[in-house]
């Protein structure tokens, strides 16, 4: 239910700025992008059953850093975490919003077994969060890094796609999410989330290709 009401109130919000704001067309897909990643953030952060409580911009910072590592975790082949200790040095920085620091001591990491591809996710994910969540050459090349190392990772292509939406490249980042569920197992604990955000990234793109939008 709490899934539900985030992505109603999504759509709400993306109407308000188009419909009354007049956002131009131009600017829609940095508004869904944003609108996505909160989104994001809901479905692997969020606790709808309890009380909302202000925060301060330094937790919030923290906050996000927190959820990051813990999404990365969730997607990791059978929920593993890594006992790499520069990787596990480098997640709990993330997790305080210290993601330069963390994305330099992922690379570590990976330049000492580069076939671990939770340590390349690792860099990829803290580089583009210290980019203010622009996807940077680097973070693109340690995302390769992780797919390449292995294939199977569904975090990688997850993120990646997410980074690439963040950006405006919706088709892309669509494309990166769809190749990732046609080729996920039918228990895949992700998969239903998944297909929900494809769902709404379908319905974003079908109202922006009608005619006069």
């Amino acid at each position: 239910m709490g899934w539900i009401l985030a992505a109603g109130l999504a759509l709400a919000a993306f109407g308000v700025l188009v419909l009354v704001f007049k956002a131009p067309r131009k600017g829609w897909e940095a508004i869904v992008a944003a609108l996505l990643f909160g989104l994001a953030g809901f479905a692997f952060q969020a606790r709808p059953d309890l009380a909302g409580a202000p925060k301060a911009a330094a937790a919030d910072v923290a906050k996000s850093g927190k959820a990051l590592v813990e999404a990365r975790h969730q997607l990791s082949q059978g929920g593993t975490i890594s006992g790499d200790r520069l990787l596990v040095t480098a997640d709990a920085l993330a997790r305080n919003g210290s993601f330069g620091d963390a994305a330099s001591l992922a690379l570590g990491a990976a330049e000492r077994n580069p076939g671990n591809a939770d340590a390349w996710l690792a860099v990829a994910n803290n580089l583009v969060a210290h980019a203010d969540g622009a996807l940077t050459p680097a973070a693109h090349y340690a995302y390769g890094r992780a797919i390449e190392a292995d294939p199977r990772h569904p975090g990688p292509p997850f993120f990646l796609g997410l980074a690439m939406l963040q950006n405006g490249e919706l088709e892309k980042g669509r494309k990166m999410w769809a190749d990732l569920l046609a080729r996920s197992p039918a228990d895949a604990p992700w998969r239903a989330d998944l297909q929900a955000r494809l769902d709404e990234l379908d319905r974003f793109l079908a109202e922006r290709a009608k005619p006069g939008q």
